[in-house]
């Protein structure tokens, strides 16, 4: 058991952390790669998809680039799996739209939801920060297969709001944000460059391990490892409920 005292707010990453990474390429990369020919098309002066394909053209340094070179572009960077801000952008819109009309529902393995609930109802504070925009978090914890999961969750960050994964000042960025010392935040993640940052930042990290995961094999760093929530034991500030 991973015992973690102090804790206010835990955050979560969630490819391979509280989601099965397999499910966001083989499911989600394709209906994202599928709509982005119309979504470019038929709603380019959608001020979020102009703002997204001006940093697309940006990004690449052709500022003329037509929709069928920035769905080429997009195209090339999920086939690199490139965690690009206005691919996730771009991503959200679609997906969010995918959830709402019922076409997609997001997976959780089945360890971590009765956690979420439980650790909620004591009185952390659940964040998530993931490189999907907040717009697709939103509809990943909205529609998932044991319902809404929104009102567990407290904020959402991505890294237009926060910043880069991998940078300590993102964690930074984030503590100010929820109003919550750094010491007293947790952290979970499948990434040891990512726990790696927000240690740094000073915050308490704990890294998943689950078997068949892309990074299930990197080195912990020092970092407490698990391959299930159930071993997470989070212990609350005194005079809150322990859990």
């Amino acid at each position: 058991m991973i015992r973690h005292h102090g804790v206010e707010s835990v955050v979560l990453d969630i490819e391979g952390t509280t989601s099965a990474t397999g499910f966001v390429q083989d499911v989600l990369y394709p209906y994202s790669r599928s709509a982005f020919g119309a979504l470019l098309t038929e709603r380019a002066a959608e001020p979020e998809v102009l703002r997204a394909v001006g940093q697309v053209r940006d990004l690449v340094g052709e500022p003329d680039a037509d929709a069928a070179r920035i769905e080429e572009v997009l195209g090339a960077w999920l086939d690199e799996d490139r965690k690009a801000t206005p691919l996730k952008v771009l991503q959200g819109i679609v997906w969010a739209e995918g959830f709402a009309s019922g076409e997609l529902v997001s997976h959780f393995y089945g360890d971590v939801v009765p956690v979420l609930r439980h650790w909620h109802g004591a009185g952390v504070r659940l964040h998530v920060y993931s490189s999907g925009s907040t717009a697709a978090q939103r509809a990943w914890f909205g529609h998932t297969p044991e319902g809404d999961l929104l009102p567990l969750v407290d904020g959402m960050f991505d890294t237009e709001n926060a910043g880069p994964k991998r940078e300590a000042d993102s964690y930074r960025a984030i503590a100010r944000a929820v109003g919550t010392p750094p010491g007293r935040i947790l952290f979970l993640s499948d990434r040891t460059a990512e726990l790696d940052a927000a240690r740094s930042a000073g915050w308490l990290t704990t890294a998943l391990r689950r078997a068949g995961e892309p990074y299930a094999g990197e080195a912990d760093n020092g970092h407490p490892s698990t391959d299930t929530f159930a071993e997470i034991s989070v212990v609350a500030l005194a005079g809150r409920s322990g859990v």
